[in-house]
């Protein structure tokens, strides 16, 4: 058994669970109080972080072990879970890249987390640009069609 303990809370005007339209979204992460503030120390000095959070609205229910058809569009190839992005993953974990706009206490605005109000903050790393690729990322096209709406306001 794995245990963990959310390090802070996202907070935004996103209430409801979509596939498209994070592109506006402006959240702030608020650091939990069982941590000191200066675990933030010198977090604003990097342009952008990794968020990792917790999925906390899946219905365990519809948690997908297997492949399915991304967004259960049956025109789109059936792929493995661990192949796809989507939230209904078997530990409910979602990563994001997002840019910092600022930090005020043990409080962080940011720009680009795709997460509804009110969710579980797990972990945060700085991107380095010593951890990106060194060579061109490739995907398959039908993950490139899905996700053309999914940064636009």
């Amino acid at each position: 058994m794995i245990r963990l303990n959310p390090i802070g809370v996202a907070y935004n005007e996103r209430q409801e669970i979509e596939d498209d339209n994070w592109g506006g979204v402006v959240s702030k992460i608020v650091l939990d109080s069982s941590l000191p503030e200066e675990a933030f120390n010198e977090i604003e000095s990097f342009s952008h972080l990794e968020i990792i959070f917790y999925f906390h609205m899946v219905e365990k229910n519809k948690i997908v072990k297997d492949a399915r058809h991304p967004r259960n569009d049956k025109s789109l190839p059936n792929v493995g879970i661990f192949a796809q992005r989507g939230k209904n993953r078997p530990n409910q974990l979602g990563l994001t890249t997002v840019k910092i706009i600022r930090r005020e206490g043990r409080e962080i605005t940011v720009a680009g987390l795709d997460c509804i109000n009110e969710t579980p903050i797990l972990d945060i790393k700085p991107v380095m640009q010593e951890f990106l690729p060194k060579e061109p990322v490739t995907q398959p096209e039908w993950s490139h069609s899905i996700m053309k709406n999914y940064w636009t306001l």
